[in-house]
Protein backbone atom coordinates (compact mmCIF):
# COMPACT_ATOMS: atom_id res chain seq x y z
CA UNK A 1 0.00 0.00 0.00
CA UNK A 2 1.59 3.31 -1.02
CA UNK A 3 2.04 6.18 1.37
CA UNK A 4 -1.24 8.05 1.20
CA UNK A 5 0.43 11.44 1.65
CA UNK A 6 2.47 13.29 -0.92
CA UNK A 7 4.19 16.65 -1.36
CA UNK A 8 2.01 19.59 -2.27
CA UNK A 9 1.83 20.35 -5.98
CA UNK A 10 1.30 23.62 -7.83
CA UNK A 11 -1.23 22.18 -10.22
CA UNK A 12 -2.74 18.74 -10.74
CA UNK A 13 -4.41 18.08 -14.10
CA UNK A 14 -6.88 15.19 -14.31
CA UNK A 15 -6.70 13.50 -17.72
CA UNK A 16 -3.96 13.35 -20.32
CA UNK A 17 -6.11 13.99 -23.38
CA UNK A 18 -4.96 16.63 -25.86
CA UNK A 19 -6.55 19.56 -24.00
CA UNK A 20 -5.02 18.45 -20.70
CA UNK A 21 -1.57 18.26 -22.31
CA UNK A 22 -1.97 21.68 -23.97
CA UNK A 23 -3.07 23.22 -20.66
CA UNK A 24 -0.13 21.62 -18.85
CA UNK A 25 2.35 22.92 -21.44
CA UNK A 26 1.17 26.53 -21.27
CA UNK A 27 1.02 26.51 -17.46
CA UNK A 28 4.58 25.15 -17.34
CA UNK A 29 5.65 27.97 -19.64
CA UNK A 30 3.92 30.39 -17.24
CA UNK A 31 6.14 29.16 -14.39
CA UNK A 32 4.02 26.45 -12.78
CA UNK A 33 4.93 22.78 -12.34
CA UNK A 34 1.90 20.78 -13.44
CA UNK A 35 1.38 17.09 -12.71
CA UNK A 36 -0.82 15.30 -15.27
CA UNK A 37 -2.63 12.18 -14.04
CA UNK A 38 -3.93 9.82 -16.72
CA UNK A 39 -5.98 6.79 -15.68
CA UNK A 40 -5.21 4.76 -18.82
CA UNK A 41 -1.78 3.22 -19.63
CA UNK A 42 -1.12 5.91 -22.26
CA UNK A 43 -1.91 9.58 -22.66
CA UNK A 44 -4.06 10.78 -25.51
CA UNK A 45 -7.71 10.49 -24.48
CA UNK A 46 -9.68 10.21 -27.72
CA UNK A 47 -6.54 10.74 -29.84
CA UNK A 48 -4.69 7.43 -29.54
CA UNK A 49 -3.22 4.82 -31.88
CA UNK A 50 -3.58 1.13 -31.00
CA UNK A 51 -2.69 -2.18 -32.61
CA UNK A 52 -6.09 -3.91 -32.78
CA UNK A 53 -4.81 -6.95 -34.73
CA UNK A 54 -1.22 -8.18 -35.18
CA UNK A 55 0.45 -5.78 -37.63
CA UNK A 56 -2.61 -3.52 -37.99
CA UNK A 57 -2.60 -0.14 -36.22
CA UNK A 58 -5.28 2.50 -36.34
CA UNK A 59 -6.42 5.77 -34.77
CA UNK A 60 -8.75 4.06 -32.32
CA UNK A 61 -11.24 6.92 -31.93
CA UNK A 62 -10.59 10.30 -33.61
CA UNK A 63 -9.05 9.68 -37.02
CA UNK A 64 -8.45 13.25 -38.19
CA UNK A 65 -7.12 16.35 -36.43
CA UNK A 66 -9.52 19.21 -35.66
CA UNK A 67 -7.29 20.72 -37.16
CA UNK A 68 -5.05 21.67 -34.24
CA UNK A 69 -4.72 25.44 -33.92
CA UNK A 70 -1.56 26.55 -35.77
CA UNK A 71 -0.37 28.69 -32.85
CA UNK A 72 -0.46 25.63 -30.57
CA UNK A 73 1.52 23.54 -33.07
CA UNK A 74 4.05 26.39 -33.28
CA UNK A 75 4.27 27.12 -29.53
CA UNK A 76 4.69 23.45 -28.61
CA UNK A 77 7.10 22.92 -31.53
CA UNK A 78 5.33 19.64 -32.20
CA UNK A 79 7.26 18.82 -35.35
CA UNK A 80 10.49 18.83 -33.31
CA UNK A 81 8.81 16.30 -31.00
CA UNK A 82 8.07 13.89 -33.84
CA UNK A 83 4.73 15.04 -35.27
CA UNK A 84 4.29 14.89 -39.02
CA UNK A 85 0.99 15.90 -40.56
CA UNK A 86 -0.29 14.25 -43.74
CA UNK A 87 -2.71 16.39 -45.75
CA UNK A 88 -3.92 14.60 -48.89
CA UNK A 89 -5.04 16.64 -51.87
CA UNK A 90 -8.50 15.06 -51.68
CA UNK A 91 -10.49 16.37 -48.72
CA UNK A 92 -13.49 14.06 -49.04
CA UNK A 93 -15.11 11.72 -51.55
CA UNK A 94 -18.90 11.38 -51.27
CA UNK A 95 -20.42 8.23 -52.73
CA UNK A 96 -23.84 7.92 -54.33
CA UNK A 97 -26.03 4.79 -54.69
CA UNK A 98 -26.25 5.44 -58.43
CA UNK A 99 -22.56 4.58 -58.78
CA UNK A 100 -21.21 8.13 -59.00
CA UNK A 101 -18.67 9.77 -56.70
CA UNK A 102 -18.07 13.44 -55.88
CA UNK A 103 -14.59 14.43 -54.69
CA UNK A 104 -13.80 17.78 -53.07
CA UNK A 105 -10.20 18.96 -52.91
CA UNK A 106 -7.90 21.36 -51.10
CA UNK A 107 -7.89 23.29 -54.39
CA UNK A 108 -11.10 25.26 -54.92
CA UNK A 109 -10.93 25.15 -58.72
CA UNK A 110 -10.39 21.39 -58.78
CA UNK A 111 -13.44 20.99 -56.50
CA UNK A 112 -15.51 23.12 -58.86
CA UNK A 113 -14.46 20.93 -61.82
CA UNK A 114 -15.54 17.82 -59.90
CA UNK A 115 -18.89 19.42 -59.01
CA UNK A 116 -19.44 20.42 -62.67
CA UNK A 117 -19.98 16.74 -63.54
CA UNK A 118 -23.13 16.98 -61.39
CA UNK A 119 -24.19 20.60 -61.89
CA UNK A 120 -22.65 23.57 -63.72
CA UNK A 121 -24.71 25.89 -61.54
CA UNK A 122 -23.31 24.34 -58.33
CA UNK A 123 -19.79 24.47 -59.74
CA UNK A 124 -20.19 28.22 -60.18
CA UNK A 125 -21.70 28.72 -56.70
CA UNK A 126 -19.12 26.63 -54.82
CA UNK A 127 -16.24 29.18 -54.95
CA UNK A 128 -18.66 31.92 -53.85
CA UNK A 129 -19.77 29.83 -50.85
CA UNK A 130 -16.19 28.93 -49.94
CA UNK A 131 -15.11 32.59 -50.15
CA UNK A 132 -17.89 33.72 -47.78
CA UNK A 133 -17.24 30.83 -45.41
CA UNK A 134 -13.52 31.69 -45.37
CA UNK A 135 -14.18 35.35 -44.46
CA UNK A 136 -16.74 34.45 -41.80
CA UNK A 137 -14.62 31.66 -40.33
CA UNK A 138 -11.70 34.04 -39.66
CA UNK A 139 -13.96 36.18 -37.46
CA UNK A 140 -15.34 33.13 -35.67
CA UNK A 141 -11.80 31.81 -35.14
CA UNK A 142 -10.96 35.04 -33.26
CA UNK A 143 -14.00 34.56 -31.00
CA UNK A 144 -13.11 30.91 -30.36
CA UNK A 145 -9.60 31.91 -29.24
CA UNK A 146 -10.88 34.30 -26.56
CA UNK A 147 -12.33 33.68 -23.12
CA UNK A 148 -16.11 34.27 -23.03
CA UNK A 149 -16.86 37.55 -21.24
CA UNK A 150 -18.23 37.84 -17.74
CA UNK A 151 -21.79 38.88 -18.58
CA UNK A 152 -22.58 40.54 -15.23
CA UNK A 153 -19.22 42.19 -14.55
CA UNK A 154 -17.18 42.45 -17.76
CA UNK A 155 -13.56 43.42 -17.23
CA UNK A 156 -11.59 45.83 -19.37
CA UNK A 157 -10.16 42.84 -21.21
CA UNK A 158 -13.65 41.46 -21.82
CA UNK A 159 -14.83 44.77 -23.25
CA UNK A 160 -11.76 45.02 -25.47
CA UNK A 161 -12.29 41.47 -26.81
CA UNK A 162 -15.95 42.19 -27.54
CA UNK A 163 -14.97 45.44 -29.27
CA UNK A 164 -12.40 43.63 -31.44
CA UNK A 165 -14.95 40.97 -32.38
CA UNK A 166 -17.55 43.62 -33.18
CA UNK A 167 -15.08 45.49 -35.35
CA UNK A 168 -14.12 42.28 -37.17
CA UNK A 169 -17.81 41.61 -37.83
CA UNK A 170 -18.31 45.10 -39.27
CA UNK A 171 -15.25 44.69 -41.46
CA UNK A 172 -16.89 41.68 -43.11
CA UNK A 173 -19.19 44.03 -44.95
CA UNK A 174 -22.96 44.20 -44.79
CA UNK A 175 -23.67 40.99 -46.74
CA UNK A 176 -21.33 38.66 -44.83
CA UNK A 177 -22.14 40.25 -41.45
CA UNK A 178 -25.81 39.50 -42.16
CA UNK A 179 -24.85 35.93 -43.06
CA UNK A 180 -23.06 35.38 -39.73
CA UNK A 181 -26.11 36.52 -37.76
CA UNK A 182 -28.51 34.53 -39.91
CA UNK A 183 -26.58 31.32 -40.51
CA UNK A 184 -25.86 30.33 -36.90
CA UNK A 185 -29.46 29.58 -35.83
CA UNK A 186 -30.36 27.94 -39.17
CA UNK A 187 -30.84 24.28 -39.96
CA UNK A 188 -27.82 23.32 -42.03
CA UNK A 189 -30.17 21.66 -44.56
CA UNK A 190 -31.71 25.06 -45.29
CA UNK A 191 -28.32 26.71 -45.57
CA UNK A 192 -26.91 24.31 -48.17
CA UNK A 193 -30.19 24.33 -50.12
CA UNK A 194 -29.83 28.10 -50.62
CA UNK A 195 -26.60 27.54 -52.53
CA UNK A 196 -26.70 24.10 -54.15
CA UNK A 197 -29.12 21.88 -56.05
CA UNK A 198 -27.09 18.62 -56.03
CA UNK A 199 -28.24 16.40 -53.18
CA UNK A 200 -24.87 14.66 -52.79
CA UNK A 201 -23.07 18.02 -52.47
CA UNK A 202 -25.70 19.32 -50.04
CA UNK A 203 -25.36 16.22 -47.88
CA UNK A 204 -21.56 16.13 -47.66
CA UNK A 205 -21.43 19.80 -46.58
CA UNK A 206 -24.41 19.47 -44.21
CA UNK A 207 -22.79 16.45 -42.52
CA UNK A 208 -20.25 18.80 -41.00
CA UNK A 209 -23.04 20.44 -39.04
CA UNK A 210 -24.31 17.21 -37.47
CA UNK A 211 -21.13 15.20 -36.89
CA UNK A 212 -20.84 13.90 -33.32
CA UNK A 213 -23.92 15.60 -31.94
CA UNK A 214 -27.60 14.82 -31.36
CA UNK A 215 -28.83 16.91 -34.28
CA UNK A 216 -30.15 16.12 -37.72
CA UNK A 217 -29.67 18.35 -40.78
CA UNK A 218 -33.14 19.82 -40.26
CA UNK A 219 -32.41 20.68 -36.59
CA UNK A 220 -32.31 24.40 -35.80
CA UNK A 221 -28.79 25.55 -34.99
CA UNK A 222 -27.02 22.74 -36.85
CA UNK A 223 -25.38 25.41 -39.03
CA UNK A 224 -23.60 26.70 -35.92
CA UNK A 225 -21.52 23.56 -35.61
CA UNK A 226 -20.52 23.84 -39.26
CA UNK A 227 -19.37 27.42 -38.64
CA UNK A 228 -17.45 26.42 -35.48
CA UNK A 229 -15.65 23.69 -37.39
CA UNK A 230 -15.02 26.01 -40.34
CA UNK A 231 -13.14 28.35 -37.98
CA UNK A 232 -10.23 25.92 -38.13
CA UNK A 233 -10.69 24.84 -41.74
CA UNK A 234 -12.82 26.85 -44.16
CA UNK A 235 -13.23 24.14 -46.81
CA UNK A 236 -17.04 23.76 -46.97
CA UNK A 237 -17.03 20.00 -46.32
CA UNK A 238 -13.84 20.05 -44.24
CA UNK A 239 -10.41 18.67 -45.05
CA UNK A 240 -8.49 15.58 -44.02
CA UNK A 241 -5.62 16.19 -41.59
CA UNK A 242 -3.88 12.98 -40.54
CA UNK A 243 -0.93 12.38 -38.27
CA UNK A 244 1.75 9.96 -39.47
CA UNK A 245 1.52 6.95 -37.17
CA UNK A 246 -2.11 7.70 -36.31
CA UNK A 247 -3.60 10.33 -34.04
CA UNK A 248 -1.68 8.90 -31.09
CA UNK A 249 1.43 10.47 -32.64
CA UNK A 250 -0.14 13.89 -32.10
CA UNK A 251 -0.71 13.40 -28.38
CA UNK A 252 2.65 11.66 -27.93
CA UNK A 253 4.32 14.73 -29.45
CA UNK A 254 2.26 16.93 -27.12
CA UNK A 255 3.32 14.85 -24.11
CA UNK A 256 6.96 15.13 -25.18
CA UNK A 257 6.68 18.91 -25.58
CA UNK A 258 4.95 19.24 -22.20
CA UNK A 259 7.63 17.17 -20.45
CA UNK A 260 10.35 19.25 -22.09
CA UNK A 261 8.64 22.34 -20.63
CA UNK A 262 8.73 20.83 -17.12
CA UNK A 263 5.45 18.93 -16.88
CA UNK A 264 5.34 15.62 -14.99
CA UNK A 265 3.06 12.95 -16.48
CA UNK A 266 1.88 9.82 -14.68
CA UNK A 267 -0.11 7.13 -16.49
CA UNK A 268 -2.18 4.33 -14.90
CA UNK A 269 -3.01 6.90 -12.21
CA UNK A 270 -6.79 7.02 -11.80
CA UNK A 271 -8.29 9.90 -9.85
CA UNK A 272 -11.35 8.69 -7.99
CA UNK A 273 -12.11 11.83 -5.99
CA UNK A 274 -11.41 15.55 -6.01
CA UNK A 275 -10.88 16.59 -2.39
CA UNK A 276 -12.77 19.70 -1.29
CA UNK A 277 -12.62 21.51 2.06
CA UNK A 278 -14.69 24.58 2.94
CA UNK A 279 -15.59 25.13 -0.73
CA UNK A 280 -11.97 24.95 -1.91
CA UNK A 281 -10.37 22.14 -3.93
CA UNK A 282 -7.36 20.85 -2.00
CA UNK A 283 -6.15 17.92 -4.11
CA UNK A 284 -7.08 14.50 -5.43
CA UNK A 285 -7.38 10.91 -4.22
CA UNK A 286 -6.11 8.12 -6.48
CA UNK A 287 -7.50 4.62 -6.78
CA UNK A 288 -4.37 3.33 -5.00
CA UNK A 289 -5.25 5.35 -1.91
CA UNK A 290 -2.58 7.97 -2.58
CA UNK A 291 -3.54 11.57 -1.84
CA UNK A 292 -1.97 14.39 -3.78
CA UNK A 293 -2.44 17.87 -2.38
CA UNK A 294 -2.49 20.78 -4.81
CA UNK A 295 -2.92 24.52 -4.98
CA UNK A 296 -5.19 24.05 -7.99
CA UNK A 297 -6.96 21.09 -9.57
CA UNK A 298 -7.77 21.24 -13.29
CA UNK A 299 -10.01 18.64 -14.89
CA UNK A 300 -9.78 17.61 -18.52
CA UNK A 301 -12.73 15.27 -17.92
CA UNK A 302 -16.19 16.38 -19.03
CA UNK A 303 -18.17 18.73 -16.75
CA UNK A 304 -20.61 16.07 -15.50
CA UNK A 305 -17.88 13.55 -14.65
CA UNK A 306 -15.86 16.26 -12.92
CA UNK A 307 -18.56 17.90 -10.84
CA UNK A 308 -21.14 15.16 -10.30
CA UNK A 309 -18.92 12.07 -10.03
CA UNK A 310 -15.36 12.99 -9.03
CA UNK A 311 -16.64 15.75 -6.76
CA UNK A 312 -19.26 15.26 -4.07
CA UNK A 313 -22.29 17.32 -5.27
CA UNK A 314 -22.87 18.37 -1.64
CA UNK A 315 -20.23 21.05 -2.30
CA UNK A 316 -22.44 22.57 -5.01
CA UNK A 317 -25.72 24.47 -4.83
CA UNK A 318 -28.86 22.48 -5.70
CA UNK A 319 -29.59 24.97 -8.49
CA UNK A 320 -26.17 24.41 -10.08
CA UNK A 321 -26.48 20.63 -9.79
CA UNK A 322 -29.90 20.68 -11.43
CA UNK A 323 -28.65 22.81 -14.35
CA UNK A 324 -25.62 20.56 -14.87
CA UNK A 325 -27.79 17.46 -14.84
CA UNK A 326 -29.67 18.98 -17.78
CA UNK A 327 -26.48 19.77 -19.71
CA UNK A 328 -27.03 17.68 -22.84
CA UNK A 329 -24.41 15.15 -23.74
CA UNK A 330 -25.85 11.86 -24.96
CA UNK A 331 -23.53 10.36 -27.56
CA UNK A 332 -24.64 9.38 -31.04
CA UNK A 333 -21.40 7.99 -32.47
CA UNK A 334 -19.95 4.48 -32.66
CA UNK A 335 -16.60 3.52 -34.17
CA UNK A 336 -15.64 0.48 -36.25
CA UNK A 337 -12.03 -0.24 -37.25
CA UNK A 338 -11.35 -2.86 -39.93
CA UNK A 339 -8.21 -4.84 -40.77
CA UNK A 340 -8.33 -5.55 -44.52
CA UNK A 341 -6.45 -8.07 -46.68
CA UNK A 342 -6.31 -5.57 -49.55
CA UNK A 343 -7.70 -2.30 -50.89
CA UNK A 344 -11.44 -2.56 -51.56
CA UNK A 345 -12.95 -1.08 -54.72
CA UNK A 346 -15.72 1.50 -54.58
CA UNK A 347 -18.39 2.18 -57.19
CA UNK A 348 -17.76 5.51 -58.83
CA UNK A 349 -14.03 5.42 -58.02
CA UNK A 350 -11.80 4.13 -60.82
CA UNK A 351 -9.74 1.06 -59.98
CA UNK A 352 -6.28 2.12 -58.96
CA UNK A 353 -7.42 5.70 -58.22
CA UNK A 354 -6.22 5.60 -54.63
CA UNK A 355 -6.05 9.41 -54.55
CA UNK A 356 -9.85 9.67 -54.32
CA UNK A 357 -9.77 7.46 -51.21
CA UNK A 358 -6.88 9.17 -49.42
CA UNK A 359 -9.09 11.73 -47.71
CA UNK A 360 -12.39 11.07 -45.92
CA UNK A 361 -15.09 8.88 -47.47
CA UNK A 362 -18.66 10.09 -46.93
CA UNK A 363 -21.68 7.78 -46.95
CA UNK A 364 -24.91 9.74 -46.71
CA UNK A 365 -26.06 10.66 -50.21
CA UNK A 366 -28.85 13.12 -49.48
CA UNK A 367 -30.28 15.33 -46.76
CA UNK A 368 -33.32 13.10 -46.22
CA UNK A 369 -31.03 10.06 -45.81
CA UNK A 370 -29.17 11.86 -43.00
CA UNK A 371 -32.42 12.95 -41.37
CA UNK A 372 -33.87 9.42 -41.48
CA UNK A 373 -30.69 8.11 -39.84
CA UNK A 374 -31.20 10.69 -37.08
CA UNK A 375 -34.90 9.81 -36.72
CA UNK A 376 -34.14 6.25 -35.64
CA UNK A 377 -31.87 7.42 -32.83
CA UNK A 378 -34.61 9.62 -31.33
CA UNK A 379 -36.46 6.48 -30.32
CA UNK A 380 -33.52 4.52 -28.94
CA UNK A 381 -32.58 2.59 -32.10
CA UNK A 382 -29.30 2.71 -33.95
CA UNK A 383 -29.59 3.60 -37.64
CA UNK A 384 -29.94 0.66 -40.02
CA UNK A 385 -28.91 2.94 -42.91
CA UNK A 386 -26.38 5.08 -41.04
CA UNK A 387 -24.37 8.12 -41.97
CA UNK A 388 -20.72 7.00 -42.15
CA UNK A 389 -17.41 8.85 -42.30
CA UNK A 390 -14.55 6.51 -43.19
CA UNK A 391 -10.84 6.81 -43.83
CA UNK A 392 -8.23 4.37 -45.15
CA UNK A 393 -5.18 5.89 -43.42
CA UNK A 394 -2.82 3.14 -44.64
CA UNK A 395 -3.10 4.66 -48.14
CA UNK A 396 -1.17 7.72 -46.97
CA UNK A 397 0.75 5.98 -44.16
CA UNK A 398 1.76 2.41 -45.12
CA UNK A 399 3.35 1.84 -41.68
CA UNK A 400 -0.12 1.22 -40.23
CA UNK A 401 -0.63 -2.17 -41.94
CA UNK A 402 1.44 -5.04 -43.37
CA UNK A 403 2.54 -4.58 -46.98
CA UNK A 404 -0.37 -4.83 -49.42
CA UNK A 405 -2.91 -4.74 -46.60
CA UNK A 406 -4.93 -1.86 -45.17
CA UNK A 407 -6.82 -0.49 -42.19
CA UNK A 408 -10.14 1.29 -42.40
CA UNK A 409 -11.47 3.64 -39.72
CA UNK A 410 -15.24 4.30 -39.69
CA UNK A 411 -17.37 6.70 -37.66
CA UNK A 412 -20.97 5.49 -37.55
CA UNK A 413 -23.87 7.81 -36.79
CA UNK A 414 -26.44 7.56 -35.31
CA UNK A 415 -25.82 5.15 -32.46
CA UNK A 416 -27.65 6.50 -29.40
CA UNK A 417 -26.04 6.08 -25.99
CA UNK A 418 -29.53 5.47 -24.59
CA UNK A 419 -30.32 2.36 -26.59
CA UNK A 420 -33.62 0.51 -26.19
CA UNK A 421 -31.73 -2.75 -25.71
CA UNK A 422 -28.32 -3.60 -24.27
CA UNK A 423 -25.28 -2.35 -26.18
CA UNK A 424 -23.30 -5.51 -25.51
CA UNK A 425 -26.05 -7.59 -27.09
CA UNK A 426 -26.24 -5.20 -30.06
CA UNK A 427 -22.47 -4.92 -30.65
CA UNK A 428 -22.36 -7.56 -33.41
CA UNK A 429 -25.47 -6.19 -35.13
CA UNK A 430 -23.90 -2.71 -35.12
CA UNK A 431 -20.77 -4.03 -36.85
CA UNK A 432 -22.84 -5.93 -39.40
CA UNK A 433 -24.90 -2.82 -40.17
CA UNK A 434 -21.76 -0.76 -40.83
CA UNK A 435 -20.26 -3.42 -43.11
CA UNK A 436 -23.55 -3.98 -44.98
CA UNK A 437 -23.94 -0.24 -45.54
CA UNK A 438 -20.38 0.04 -46.89
CA UNK A 439 -20.94 -3.03 -49.08
CA UNK A 440 -23.64 -1.13 -50.99
CA UNK A 441 -20.81 1.08 -52.27
CA UNK A 442 -17.95 -1.45 -52.07
CA UNK A 443 -19.26 -4.95 -52.90
CA UNK A 444 -15.91 -6.69 -52.34
CA UNK A 445 -15.27 -5.12 -48.92
CA UNK A 446 -16.84 -7.92 -46.77
CA UNK A 447 -14.58 -10.63 -48.23
CA UNK A 448 -11.48 -8.55 -47.42
CA UNK A 449 -12.18 -8.14 -43.69
CA UNK A 450 -9.55 -9.90 -41.58
CA UNK A 451 -11.03 -8.69 -38.29
CA UNK A 452 -12.89 -5.75 -36.86
CA UNK A 453 -12.94 -3.66 -33.70
CA UNK A 454 -16.35 -2.34 -32.63
CA UNK A 455 -16.57 0.55 -30.16
CA UNK A 456 -20.06 1.42 -28.90
CA UNK A 457 -21.17 4.62 -27.11
CA UNK A 458 -21.10 2.57 -23.89
CA UNK A 459 -17.44 1.72 -24.57
CA UNK A 460 -16.73 5.41 -25.09
CA UNK A 461 -18.02 6.05 -21.58
CA UNK A 462 -16.63 3.04 -19.72
CA UNK A 463 -13.25 2.64 -21.44
CA UNK A 464 -12.43 6.19 -22.51
CA UNK A 465 -14.21 8.19 -19.81
CA UNK A 466 -16.59 10.11 -22.10
CA UNK A 467 -19.80 10.54 -20.10
CA UNK A 468 -22.81 9.50 -22.16
CA UNK A 469 -20.44 8.49 -24.96
CA UNK A 470 -20.36 12.15 -26.06
CA UNK A 471 -17.13 12.78 -28.00
CA UNK A 472 -17.33 16.59 -27.57
CA UNK A 473 -18.02 16.43 -23.77
CA UNK A 474 -21.48 17.85 -24.46
CA UNK A 475 -23.53 18.79 -27.52
CA UNK A 476 -22.33 21.75 -29.54
CA UNK A 477 -25.63 23.63 -29.70
CA UNK A 478 -26.83 27.23 -29.54
CA UNK A 479 -27.67 26.97 -25.83
CA UNK A 480 -24.40 25.20 -24.97
CA UNK A 481 -21.95 27.47 -26.76
CA UNK A 482 -19.68 30.43 -25.89
CA UNK A 483 -20.96 32.10 -22.68
CA UNK A 484 -23.23 29.09 -22.04
CA UNK A 485 -20.60 26.31 -22.27
CA UNK A 486 -21.04 24.38 -20.09
CA UNK A 487 -23.43 26.72 -18.20
CA UNK A 488 -24.27 30.41 -18.16
CA UNK A 489 -22.02 32.23 -15.63
CA UNK A 490 -19.54 29.32 -15.68
CA UNK A 491 -17.97 29.64 -19.13
CA UNK A 492 -14.59 31.00 -17.97
CA UNK A 493 -13.01 27.64 -17.03
CA UNK A 494 -13.74 28.14 -13.32
CA UNK A 495 -16.28 26.19 -11.26
CA UNK A 496 -18.30 27.07 -8.13
CA UNK A 497 -15.55 25.29 -6.14
CA UNK A 498 -12.58 27.57 -5.57
CA UNK A 499 -9.33 26.40 -7.25
CA UNK A 500 -11.15 23.74 -9.30
CA UNK A 501 -11.05 24.42 -13.03
CA UNK A 502 -12.15 22.80 -16.31
CA UNK A 503 -10.04 22.61 -19.47
CA UNK A 504 -11.71 19.92 -21.63
CA UNK A 505 -14.01 20.04 -24.64
CA UNK A 506 -16.97 20.75 -22.36
CA UNK A 507 -15.64 24.32 -22.18
CA UNK A 508 -15.47 27.02 -24.85
CA UNK A 509 -14.87 26.46 -27.76
CA UNK A 510 -15.17 22.66 -27.45
CA UNK A 511 -14.78 21.99 -31.15
CA UNK A 512 -12.99 18.64 -31.11
CA UNK A 513 -9.26 18.13 -31.69
CA UNK A 514 -8.18 21.77 -31.96
CA UNK A 515 -6.57 22.30 -28.54
CA UNK A 516 -8.56 25.53 -28.22
CA UNK A 517 -10.20 24.71 -24.88
CA UNK A 518 -6.86 23.77 -23.32
CA UNK A 519 -5.04 26.87 -24.57
CA UNK A 520 -7.84 29.23 -23.52
CA UNK A 521 -8.14 27.58 -20.11
CA UNK A 522 -4.40 27.78 -19.43
CA UNK A 523 -4.35 31.52 -20.13
CA UNK A 524 -7.30 32.18 -17.81
CA UNK A 525 -6.12 29.84 -15.03
CA UNK A 526 -2.58 31.28 -15.04
CA UNK A 527 -3.98 34.80 -14.62
CA UNK A 528 -6.15 33.70 -11.72
CA UNK A 529 -3.44 31.73 -9.92
CA UNK A 530 -0.92 34.55 -10.23
CA UNK A 531 -3.33 36.86 -8.44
Amino acid sequence: MPDNKSDRRDVVIIGGGHNGLVTAFYLAKAGFKPLVLERRPQVGGAAVTDEFHPGFRCSTLAHTAGPIRPDIVRDMNLEKHGLRFITPETCVTALSPDGRALSLYQDENKSAQSIAAFSQKDAAKYPEFEKSLNKISRVIAEALATTPPDIDHPSGGDLWSMLKTGRALRNLGKRDMYRVLRWGPMAVADLVAEYFETELLRAVIAARGIFGTFLGPWSAGSSLQMLIRAAGDSHPAGSAFFAAGGMGSLTQAMASAAQAAGVEIRTAAEVIEIRVKDGVATGVLLGTGEEINATAVISNADPKRTLLKLTDPMHLSPDFVQKLQHYRGNGTVAKVNLALSGLPTFTGVKNGDGAALKGRIHIGPEIDYLERAFDESKYGNFSRQPYLEATIPSLTDPTLAPEGKHVMSIYMQYAPYKLKGDWEEQRKALGQTVVQTLAQYSPNLPEMIVTHQIITPMDLEEVYGLTGGQIFHGDLALDQFFTMRPLLDWARYRTPIENLYLCGSGTHPGAGLTGGSGANAAKEIAKHLKK
